[in-house]
């Protein structure tokens, strides 16, 4: 399939890693079955600098930090490889949840309030110490980090004691996190595919929302395309689009949303390196589109 000799750079440092472990083996195996030469290169293990000169093209599968904040894209694009995906100047509006949610703001995209908070403590329990200008946080709500993915140390909190528990069991307390207005109706996703949205998807879980529990564990989970009217459709495929360019993405995202009882939609935030695990959301959407796995990979490499 033409000359690129691809590197699939997957694994990282970050809490992600065993989801990006398994997104980067299937797609190395779709990679081979096309017909394409290519590596399978634990990231930062097992890489290094001279293993570019041997290939042109990177598929970044690298989840989180490693792969989603701009950093990797800066280096490649130094160094004349092309890469999957959106540049370093779009994953650092999209990688960080506050930043990302600024953006949105600036683009006139609605997008659930939300109040910063430098880092957990038992202080932020009691709710009116976060009067913020935007968004005075109220019960019930989210707690999510700034820069993470999955759902890590991601809680719905819907009490003081559900605050306290969460910020017991966060695994990493000593980041920024946001409180975020919580919208309950319905939880969507949109995968974009060079610059076309693919089957809007609706997210039905047994879990409170969905959590990494949801997304990788739980068998009952459900990923069915969303059943909206074609004015909604219409809307929501607008929105997403006026998303992805708003942020500069390229190449492939995911936009993850929320509608509201009244048919409202709200940007949530954009993945520029999407799951593609066999629970992951945008393989799902392809599938309805009628893209087997092999051929999304296909697309999302010649479209780069």
């Amino acid at each position: 399939m033409g000359s690129k000799k691809i590197i699939v750079l997957y694994g990282g440092e970050s809490s992600e890693r065993e989801v990006s472990l398994e997104s980067g083996k299937n797609i190395y195996i779709a990679i081979l079955e096309l017909g394409y030469e290519a590596s399978l290169i634990d990231y930062p293990n097992d890489f290094t600098p001279a293993i570019l000169q041997e290939h042109n093209y990177v598929f970044i599968a690298l989840h989180g930090q490693d792969g989603e904040s701009g950093a990797l894209q800066d280096y490649l694009l130094k160094c004349g490889i092309e890469y999957s995906g959106s540049d370093s100047a779009a994953c650092l509006k999209t990688w960080n949840k506050a930043r990302c949610k600024e953006a949105l703001k600036a683009n006139d995209i609605a997008t659930p309030r939300w109040a910063s908070i430098p880092e957990l403590s038992e202080d932020y329990a009691n709710l009116s110490l976060l009067k913020q200008e935007m968004f005075t946080p109220s019960y019930p709500l989210f707690l999510k980090p700034e820069e993470d993915g999955s759902s890590i140390d991601v809680f719905k909190i819907l009490h003081q004691q559900d605050m306290l528990d969460a910020i017991k069991n966060c695994t990493n307390k000593i980041r920024p996190f946001i409180l975020e207005e919580s919208i309950d109706h319905r939880e969507l996703t949109v995968p974009i595919l060079n610059g076309e949205c693919l089957p809007s998807v609706e997210i039905i879980t047994s879990e409170s929302f969905y959590n990494y529990e949801a997304k990788y564990l739980r068998d009952d989970t459900q990923l069915i395309r969303a059943n909206l009217s074609p004015d909604e459709q219409k809307r929501l495929d607008a929105l997403c689009i006026k998303t992805f360019h708003a942020l500069g993405c390229k190449g492939w995202a995911r936009i993850d949303l929320l509608q509201d009882i009244d048919g409202n939609f709200y940007i949530l935030e954009v993945n520029t390196v999407p799951g593609m695990t066999s629970h992951s959301l945008f393989p799902s959407s392809a599938k309805i589109a009628g893209l087997d796995y092999k051929s999304l990979v296909r697309e999302i490499i010649e479209g780069a």
